[in-house]
Order: structure tokens, then C-alpha cells, then sequence
């Protein structure tokens, strides 16, 4: 059986929402909500990688498994490796789960595992989603991407791509399959070390996207395509968003 373990990165510092992972969504903080829906994946231990120690006390409270980190990461990525290296286990894959998105559907997660079945394993994977608007087109905060005919990213961005030359930008939706990247990633445990070595580079700062850092130094990102829907949460107005979506589901 595959060993996949599942990492979520939970810093408390936060610039909108200070203290994000602990803000209360309908009785359960948001990272126990992230941590409930991760072990419910195909996953064989899910941590929480946190920097400070009212995170690791609330999740050990409730039964999760937390290590505390060194504070001056610069990237979710680096204290995920940090968090991996602590645990002294070997895994077949390392899925880093994103700490601010408590809705986060295991079969997601799943998808990315699935990849690492196959042989030779992906160096890294990440998901995609369908664009099913103009709005969503066109917002420079969700990043589209696009793949190459085996499913690997060939690039990604804030603007969308391609530009359709042809065509006016309200009508794009119609001639093209635009694609979306959900930020839920998979690492080989190799190239999860590599990677942290690697220094920002010029498309990764132009686009403020890390993964672009990984395409530009040759590695190959493959990708597995969802149509469900996640909300993540980076302010107050996010939190109502997601109090409105639990009243919904209950």
C-alpha cells in the first residue's frame, strides 16, 4: 500500500486574519476541520506543521498529530519539508494540504494520491478545475494553468491562457477549455528537498506563484482535474462565507 502522508501548514501569523487557523467556523476551529476532512483521504497520517504552540496544543486536544516548526519559513512548501524531516519516516508521496481550506473534500486529495500509484512516480502533482465563468476567467486571484497533452502544467498564471486573438475576452469561454489550479499539492519526498533549495526566480516573482520556481528549474508538475468546489479562508468576510456554507450542508 501506497504511503502517503498528508501535511497541513498552519502558521498563526496572518496580515487579514490574524490567528486564521484557530477562528471558530460553527463550533470547530477551521484546523480541525482541515484535519477531519484529510483523515478521511487514503492517507496513512496527516500532521499539522505549525510555528506556534497554541496551534500544537488545540490540535493535540482534539487528537491530532502536530510538530512545531521553525517560525521563519518563507513558504508553505519549506515548512512542510521541515515538518516531513521531524517525522523520520519514509514516504511514497507527501501531500501538502492547505491549512485555510476546511471544506477540503478528501476525494481531492485522493485524486493526487491515485497519481503516485503509477510508475515512475510523478516528480510533483497538483490539481486542476474546470473554469465555468467569465468572472472567474478573468480574476487575477485564482490562477489558471495549462497542460500539455499527458497532463503535465506547461505553465501558470493570473491572466488567463491562452489569449484567444480572434475572439473578444467576453467570449472566450466558448472557443477554449480553461483551466483553473487549486493550490493542493503532491511531492515525491526527493524532489520535496530539492525544491526547498531552490531560490526565487523571475516568473515566480512576475506571477507571485511558487510553483512557477519549479517549472523553471525543470521539473515536471502532472496534474489531475476535479470539479468540486473548495473555499478557502484569508479574511472575516471569508469566515461568514464558510459559517453560510456550513448552516447549507447541516
Amino acid at each position: 500500500m501506497l504511503n502517503a502522508i498528508g501535511i497541513i501548514p498552519a502558521r498563526y501569523a496572518s496580515t487579514r486574519l490574524p490567528g486564521k487557523p484557530l477562528v471558530d467556523l460553527g463550533g470547530k476551529s477551521m484546523i480541525q476541520r482541515v484535519v477531519e476532512q484529510a483523515r478521511q483521504a487514503n492517507l496513512s497520517r496527516v500532521v499539522v506543521a505549525t510555528d506556534d504552540d497554541r496551534i500544537l496544543r488545540h490540535v493535540e486536544s482534539f487528537g491530532g498529530e502536530a510538530i512545531l516548526t521553525a517560525a521563519d519559513h518563507p513558504s508553505g512548501t519549506d515548512r512542510v519539508f521541515d515538518a516531513y524531516r521531524q517525522l523520520g519516516t519514509v514516504a511514497d508521496c507527501i501531500i501538502n494540504i492547505q491549512g485555510d481550506e476546511p471544506f477540503i473534500h478528501p476525494a481531492q486529495i485522493n485524486a493526487l494520491v491515485d497519481l503516485f500509484q503509477q510508475e515512475p512516480r510523478p516528480q510533483l502533482a497538483t490539481l486542476v478545475k474546470p473554469v465555468i465563468s467569465t468572472e472567474e476567467l478573468f480574476s487575477p486571484h485564482l490562477p489558471k494553468v495549462v497542460l500539455d497533452a499527458q497532463g503535465y502544467a506547461l505553465y501558470f498564471s493570473r491572466h488567463p491562457l491562452p489569449f484567444q486573438r480572434q475572439h473578444e475576452p467576453a467570449h472566450w469561454l466558448g472557443y477554449h477549455r480553461y483551466l483553473r489550479h487549486i493550490g493542493l499539492y503532491a511531492y515525491r519526498p526527493d524532489v520535496l528537498a530539492d525544491i526547498t533549495l531552490l531560490p526565487p526566480s523571475p516568473l515566480e516573482q512576475a506571477e507571485s506563484l511558487e510553483q512557477l520556481r519549479w517549472l523553471e528549474n525543470g521539473y515536471r508538475i502532472l496534474t489531475a482535474e476535479t470539479t468540486l468546489e473548495t473555499i478557502g479562508i484569508d479574511t472575516p468576510e471569508d469566515v461568514g462565507r464558510a459559517l453560510r456554507q456550513l448552516r447549507i450542508s447541516n
